[in-house]
């Protein structure tokens, strides 16, 4: 097991030292292992790698990344802000509240994190800045709200966990609504403050008749997330037939309604979801023989009991876990961490006592704040890229905005209720 687990992870990490995309570093350790042991033929790696990504579930990933990819441009998002803008925009820090709670939503659509960023931040880091923000600052709270992608149902980590773990997807993105919306209301809280001790005063404050005509703009974005996940909990239709419904919706409102796109922007606007999705199932692909190899060495299974011997206070090994997989998220894309440390990690949870549900929040939000972190921070690195400022001068606004997403993060650990008590109610 020893030499496997070193030769798996010395090749994959010494390639991804050279720059190597992940996908491909995962790959070539996994047929080296392969070849070396003389696990199997050539056929296994072919065959593990087209049945992980054959998954109806799995649909739904690059259907959520195109409806997302068609309401970002096709006006959706910037309605959402605009109406918004009209409740909240006098408060003090009011345009923060803004990104908080239009990327809250957005993320109710798109499920990932750095689209959330990109869209929402592309629309508000401009105009934070215009208005008297300090670039740090924006920079700051758009790439840490775009931290709430992952948790809001629908989620792209919480689709690929529920396949991983053999849960309810559907479970997955109800236990993630108090979990999501703790998040956000951390960021309102610390942006608050921060916005006071600045002097990030609101913008001037609307009349009820521009509440009602923003919001009139505005229903169809605020329409979205409810027909997509009103029917998910309804049960009118699966994750996967609510991805399409997303996508038919987005396409509806943005070529007959908003008419900012028309139908030849459309091919340029799939051939975009398509390149996302393509990585990401490669990524599904290759992660799947991964976990394999791990499986036949029983690898997991040795570990466990590895670490359930050094100790059995399961409040430990939940924060040795959380730190564990808040470091890997530092260093890997979250998918790919989820899909190679995740079927190492269930079998210690399911010893602790630890319901999958729970842990899959768990999982979900440790590695998403590495995403607010060198050296991988795609979020920061995104949000930094469009305020075109160097991602280290967002350290004196993002660190303590990190230390209050963690604390948060550590009370949902330890509550699981917060996570269990909606799928619990509903079923």
């Amino acid at each position: 097991m020893l030499f496997t687990l070193l030769m798996l992870f010395g090749l994959f990490f010494l390639l991804i030292a050279t720059n190597m995309p992940v996908a491909i570093a995962l790959g070539i350790s996994s047929l080296a292992v392969l070849l070396v042991n003389n696990m199997a033929t050539i056929d296994m790696y072919l065959t593990a790698s087209f049945t992980a990504s054959d998954s109806l579930p799995l649909i739904a990933i690059p259907l959520f990344i195109l409806a997302g990819d068609i309401m970002s441009k096709g006006g959706i998002a910037k309605r959402l802000i605009q109406f918004v803008e009209t409740l909240v925009g006098s408060f003090t820090g009011g345009l923060g509240i803004i990104t908080v709670i239009t990327s809250f939503i957005f993320a109710a659509i798109s499920g990932s994190g750095p689209a959330t960023v990109a869209v929402i931040g592309g629309i508000m880091l401009p105009y934070m800045i215009e208005r008297g923000y300090s670039k740090e600052y924006s920079t700051s709270l758009v790439a840490s709200a775009g931290s709430m992608g992952p948790i809001i149902p629908p989620s792209i980590l919480f689709i690929l966990y529920g396949v991983l773990a053999n849960v309810s997807i559907g479970d997955l993105f109800i236990a993630g609504i108090i979990p999501g919306m703790m998040i956000g209301l951390t960021l309102i809280i610390v942006n608050y403050f921060i916005s006071k001790k600045e002097n990030y005063t609101g913008t001037e404050k609307k009349t009820f008749n521009d509440v009602v005509k923003s919001l009139n703009e505005a229903k169809f974005a605020l329409l979205a997330p409810i027909v997509v996940l009103g029917g998910i909990y309804g049960g009118v239709f699966t994750p996967t037939e609510a991805a399409v419904i997303a996508v038919f919706y987005s396409l509806l409102v943005s070529l007959f309604i908003h008419k900012e796109i028309n139908f030849k922007d459309i091919p340029s606007i799939f051939m975009n979801a398509s390149a996302v999705s393509g990585g990401i199932m490669i990524l599904v692909g290759v992660a799947a023989l991964f976990g394999r190899i791990l499986s036949l060495e029983q690898i997991p299974n040795q570990l466990s009991q590895f670490i359930a011997g050094i100790t059995t206070n399961p409040f430990i090994m939940l924060l040795v876990i959380s730190v564990f997989l808040l470091i890997v998220g530092m260093f890997m894309e979250t998918v790919s961490a989820l899909m190679i440390f995740v079927p190492i990690l269930i079998p210690i949870a399911l010893h602790l006592g630890v319901d999958p549900l729970h842990f899959g929040i768990i999982a979900s939000i440790n590695l998403t704040l590495g995403q607010l972190t060198p050296p991988m921070g795609i979020n920061l690195f995104v949000a930094s890229r469009i305020s075109d400022l160097p991602f280290e001068r967002t350290f004196k606004y993002l660190f303590p905005i990190l230390g209050a997403l963690i604390i948060t993060m550590l009370i949902i650990t330890y509550i699981p209720q917060l996570s269990l008590f909606l799928p619990e109610l509903l079923n």
